[in-house]
């Protein structure tokens, strides 16, 4: 039977529950947002005791589904003040949902803020154990610990200093498949200071005496898996050799933001290409693996430096961008140790490298100084005031500079893919209740109907949040409905599960609206309305109007029943 983990932290006491019935064909983020909205009050503190962190993964999450095990964590976020839903891959979600638990919601404040505490979650139990040896560890020294400590099958999510700091730009690091590194995070919206705040510094998931959960029409789960595997095994594969080798197409559309985004092309962008990385793995070592089990897409590359020790993994677009170009780093090996240093430290590295670049635009570091960078983030959990406020994100580097030309869109750091040069992408960020996130509902090709695809890009990536899918699958509603409807034995329409993403939404743009948000935040700065990109002269031209669209439910389209997810 599926049920539900409640750990309390002001009592230090868990509760088990049953699965709601009317919540079966909820998971992941459509369920962290249902969650929120009846339980959380969104104009609450959110690192007081009244916020909640949902670890919710999705409904095809322990399943034998390809690539479908990532984890939504959820909670009112620290960073923008509205709902936030953050993806991450990684081992959790998979062994959570194989030990029977749909969600487990973290609520309360521990009473003593000097203490910290370990969930421990298997088949045997949950307890709640003290663990002073992990306070203030960075994430690698935690997880090398607790390796100590657990079978080699458990899997390890875990806040960094920074979210024990309270810092808004702080993720949530989950630990990977086979080498069991804390290099994936459930990044953006400053989870990780809603978790730390808590007193919560890990939570541990064994699944030892587990299997994988059983569909209840095996006859029709098993071949349909085994056709969208093949299927994208004999296809494009987009990210075999992970995202980072799509700079030169972000550079050649001005979509890669160089000097705190006044250019959109860098004149060492080559030097940053991702193909540069996998053609490293003859001398260096490394390779391209996959974060959790069952993954058929292996995005993740593992970066060797020029000694072949290892240094990260996951070296993706976005990093390359924001801690990169827009800092105008052209060193892969700088940008590697910036990653590693935002991963240890439990530091989005889209917000960071985002306030790292206005700083610098402000004049506190000169662009390009990638060695005052390293230096600077490595004061994070020094005590340093100005490594602190860049780990707060953009805005609070805004602030403390009095910026005015601040790239932020409800709060959070905008991400790579350019809204000026990508209008209907401009949408998303606008309308999405997450703010700047690419993750929401990324559109790149030229579209006659721009919000049109961009409600139908996040109502995709919505429902694809909530499948337990990696949006690198790309899966199609059509995939979620057949896969969903084998495993629980359900008959559920194409309109049926079309309607779980729209209704996420609308869940999510409820809990905005009653935490202070109104029409007037729906649109971007008025500086990428005006201000050109030098290389395109593109701006953000769309009419309010034609962005308040979004809001209203629009007729399902052709393209929408052959769309697929992307991130």
């Amino acid at each position: 039977m599926d049920r539900m983990l409640r750990v309390d932290m002001s009592t230090l006491t868990i509760k088990e529950e049953p699965y709601p019935a009317e919540w079966a064909a909820l998971g992941g983020r459509a369920l962290s947002a249902k969650i929120l909205l009846k339980e959380v009050d969104p104009k609450c503190d959110p690192l007081g005791p009244g916020n909640k962190v949902i670890f919710a993964p999705g409904f095809l999450s322990g399943s034998m589904a390809p690539t479908s095990g990532r984890m939504s964590v959820g909670g009112k976020s620290p960073l923008t003040g509205g709902i936030k839903e953050a993806n991450s891959g990684g081992q959790a979600g998979q062994k959570l949902m194989r030990l029977g638990y749909r969600v487990l919601i973290v609520e309360g404040k521990a009473k003593d803020p000097a203490k910290r505490y370990t969930v421990v979650v298997s088949k045997n139990g949950t307890e709640i154990r003290e663990c002073p040896e992990l306070k203030g560890l960075r994430t690698y020294a935690a997880s090398e610990k607790l390796g100590e400590q657990f079978s080699q099958r458990a899997a390890f999510v875990l806040c960094g200093p920074a979210g024990e700091l309270g810092l808004s730009g702080a993720s949530v690091a989950f630990t990977d498949e086979g080498h069991r590194h804390p290099a994936r995070h459930a990044a953006r919206g400053g989870l990780g200071a809603a978790m730390g705040a808590k007193g919560l510094k890990a939570i541990v998931v064994d699944d030892e005496g587990t299997q994988a959960r059983a569909a209840k029409d095996v006859a029709a789960f098993k071949p349909y898996v085994a056709k969208v595997s093949k299927e994208y095994k004999a296809g494009p594969q987009l990210f075999q050799f992970g995202t980072s080798t799509t700079v030169p197409l972000a550079n050649m559309m001005s979509t890669f933001p160089t000097r705190n985004r006044r250019e959109m092309q860098f004149e060492h962008a080559d030097a940053l290409d991702g193909m540069k990385i996998v053609q490293g793995f003859e001398t260096r070592g490394g390779g391209m693996h996959h974060c959790m089990t069952g993954c058929i897409v292996q995005c993740s590359n593992i970066v060797h430096n020029a000694e072949g020790k290892y240094v990260t993994s996951a070296l993706e677009f976005e990093t390359l961008a924001l801690c990169g170009s827009n800092c105008a780093i052209g060193d892969l090996d700088k940008v590697a140790q910036i990653d590693r240093l935002c991963d240890e430290l439990g530091l989005d590295t889209i917000e960071t490298g985002g306030a790292m670049a206005l700083a610098m635009d402000c004049g506190a570091l000169a662009f390009g100084d990638a060695d005052g960078a390293i230096a600077l983030l490595d004061k994070v959990d020094k005590g340093d005031t100005l490594a602190e406020t860049i780990g707060r994100g953009v805005v609070a580097v805004g602030k403390h500079f009095n910026a005015t030309r601040i790239p932020a869109i409800r709060g959070q750091g905008v991400p790579a893919w350019e809204p000026r040069t990508l209008n209907a992408s401009g949408i998303t960020y606008a309308t999405s209740a997450m703010g700047a996130d690419h993750t929401a509902g990324l559109v790149v090709m030229p579209v006659a109907d721009q919000a049109k695809a961009s409600q139908e890009a996040q109502l995709i990536n919505a429902l694809c949040d909530s499948s337990g899918f990696c949006q690198f699958q790309q899966p199609t509603i059509e995939d979620i409905r057949t896969l969903y409807n084998a495993m629980y034995g359900t008959e559920l329409s194409f309109e049926d599960m079309a309607d779980i993403g729209w209704h996420c939404m609308q869940d999510e743009w409820e809990f905005n609206r009653r935490a202070g948000f109104g029409p007037e935040d729906n649109d971007l700065p008025e500086w990428m309305r005006t201000e050109a990109v030098p290389s395109n002269g593109a701006v953000f031209a769309v009419p309010k109007e034609e962005i308040m669209r979004v809001f209203q439910r629009m007729p399902i389209s052709d393209e929408l029943r052959s769309m697929r997810a992307v991130g």
